[in-house]
């Protein structure tokens, strides 16, 4: 299938990012540094022609926060798409990582999300990012979370959209995805 140019911001960090806490659909604010996350964003927008593309947001506290800095006099025109929220990780929600089970194999910090009891899980979550996708019908911005990127830029470029590590977080940057490639700004 062949999708749309998109541009994609995680959201800035949070102070449950710096305490290591599983947020999955609760929220937590930016710190000052995921404020300057969020403004390194909109710095790396500010340089791109954007025109006709639309600006897609989850509807979480953080994604919001983040747009509003990073889409500047535009961000009264982004919209909220629940399907762009982060996997949901139900008993785990606020608990810190530390505390949880680790997961095992090829990438334990994402096997530890198929972990979670009563949460989203990953065939969901890609279900979720294929019909989001689906229904897309031009260019984009997206501003959304760490594993929900992960899975978009998956489906959209393959699965070695996150063979290097170097480009995993998202956090103070932006992917741009186009015909099957992706891109790191910063």
């Amino acid at each position: 299938m062949t999708y749309p140019e998109l541009y994609i911001l995680r959201h800035g960090e949070t102070t449950w990012n710096a305490e290591n806490r599983m947020q999955g659909w609760l929220n937590s604010p930016l710190t000052p540094k995921g404020e300057a996350d969020a403004a390194r964003q909109g710095e790396i927008l500010s340089g791109l022609d954007l025109d006709g593309f639309t600006y897609l947001c989850s509807p979480s506290g953080r994604t919001v926060q983040t747009a509003g800095i990073a889409c500047g006099r535009i961000a009264e025109s982004v919209c909220t798409d629940m399907r762009l929220r982060e996997i949901g990780v139900g008993d785990w929600a606020g608990r810190l990582r530390d505390e949880l089970p680790q997961g095992t194999g090829d990438d334990p910090y994402m096997a530890q999300y198929e972990m979670a009891p009563s949460g989203e899980g990953m065939a969901v979550l890609s279900a979720r990012c294929q019909a989001f996708l689906a229904d897309l019908n031009g260019p984009a911005v997206l501003i959304t979370h760490g594993i929900t990127s992960r899975v978009i830029r998956s489906i959209v470029v393959g699965p070695h959209a996150l063979a290097n590590p170097s480009i995993r977080g998202g956090q103070g940057c932006v992917y741009h995805l186009k015909g099957g490639v992706q891109n790191l700004l910063t």
